[in-house]
């Protein structure tokens, strides 16, 4: 249960500010939270009018907050849990395909996710949604421009979740999923974030757990990422750093963002709430990174005040076919149901 709290609170803290990161920088962002007195960030954003965040998502503004809205990290986690209820734990990336193909609207994808959807919808035979072959070779759906992007590192924290103690196979599950958009760096940091996910329950404190998930993954980059993110721990202005160290890169690339996820663990892995607010007050993926920290945050049992759960009452919302809401209690039951023991 904690795991999807934490996971949902933490996207949408994140989710109304989103689009002004991307747009306006970390100043930009800094600059709306101060504005509006929400610095440090401890509770969900403040509304002000005529802005970015008015436009895109007043409903997941403090005192908007009726239920979680849509979102794709939450409908990722979702469509992980419904990939092991429906393929079992052999899944394979075919079966994510045809997921993808029957559940998830191709308007609700991105970058990677978008692309690797085109892709199949423009190569694949027609019965391969029924079960048949896909006709052409699936690697093509991997070949464009984002491959190293986050899509598949926010796509995978549920394999962890199912795999307590077993980071190796979290990691397993991770690369198939993700080998279906992603290349290199774009499938270790996936790798990566769910081996944590299942460290993290039997290890004793969030370094640990990083230095567990570390020994899965098997890119230098993304160790380098990782390492960046813990040697910075503590030290309030890491965020800066790690923009000035991926200076240029995009706001969405895996390995900037993953940083950020991991100095906010290493910084404050005992506090939920002050890890979700300065994961999300540091830019870059901000729905994305929240989601991630505060599903760990979750995992290791971090008490979640009833500020964060309270506003959107157990109900969770996602865009996807033949479900338009869950309550979290059920996706906790089914959860528990899919998880591997030891």
């Amino acid at each position: 249960m904690h795991a999807w709290q934490g996971r949902t609170s933490g996207c949408l803290l994140g989710k109304p500010v989103e689009v002004l990161s991307f747009e306006q920088g970390p100043d930009g962002l800094s600059s709306y939270l101060e504005r509006n007195g929400a610095l440090p960030l401890r509770d969900y954003v403040p509304l002000q009018p005529g802005t970015v965040v008015e436009r895109r998502d007043p409903d997941c503004c403090l005192g908007r907050i009726r239920r979680f809205e849509p979102d794709d990290d939450i409908n990722y986690t979702l469509l992980a849990l419904l990939n092991l209820e429906e393929n079992g734990t052999g899944f394979t990336r075919d079966d994510v395909a045809r997921l993808w193909l029957n559940r998830m609207p191709g308007g609700v994808s991105w970058t990677a996710e978008r692309a690797a959807y085109r892709c199949l919808l423009d190569h694949m035979d027609a019965e391969f949604v029924n079960g048949g072959e896909p006709g052409f070779d699936l690697d093509l759906c991997s070949d464009h421009e984002f491959s190293d992007w986050i899509g598949a590192q926010i796509r995978v924290d549920l394999y962890g979740w199912v795999n307590p103690g077993r980071p190796d196979r979290a990691a397993d599950m991770a690369r198939r999923d993700a080998s279906l958009s992603h290349r290199a760096d774009g499938i270790e940091s996936a790798a990566f974030v769910a081996a944590l996910a299942a460290a993290v329950p039997v290890s004793d404190g969030f370094q640990q757990a990083v230095e567990q998930a570390l020994a899965e993954v098997d890119s230098e980059a993304v160790q380098e990422s990782v390492g960046l993110g813990l040697r910075l721990g503590g030290q309030s202005d890491g965020p800066a750093k790690i923009l000035s160290h991926y200076d240029g890169m995009n706001p969405v690339h895996a390995l900037n963002n993953l940083a950020i996820v991991v100095w906010a663990l290493a910084t404050h892995g005992d506090d939920f709430s002050a890890a979700i607010g300065e994961t999300v007050s540091a830019g870059l993926d901000t729905d994305s990174n929240g989601a991630t920290v505060g599903g760990l945050c979750g995992l290791a049992g971090l008490a979640i005040d009833e500020r964060w759960t309270r506003p959107w009452a157990g109900r969770v919302a996602f865009s996807l076919a033949g479900v338009d809401e869950l309550p979290v209690e059920e996706l906790a039951r089914r959860t528990l149901a899919v998880m591997q023991p030891d």
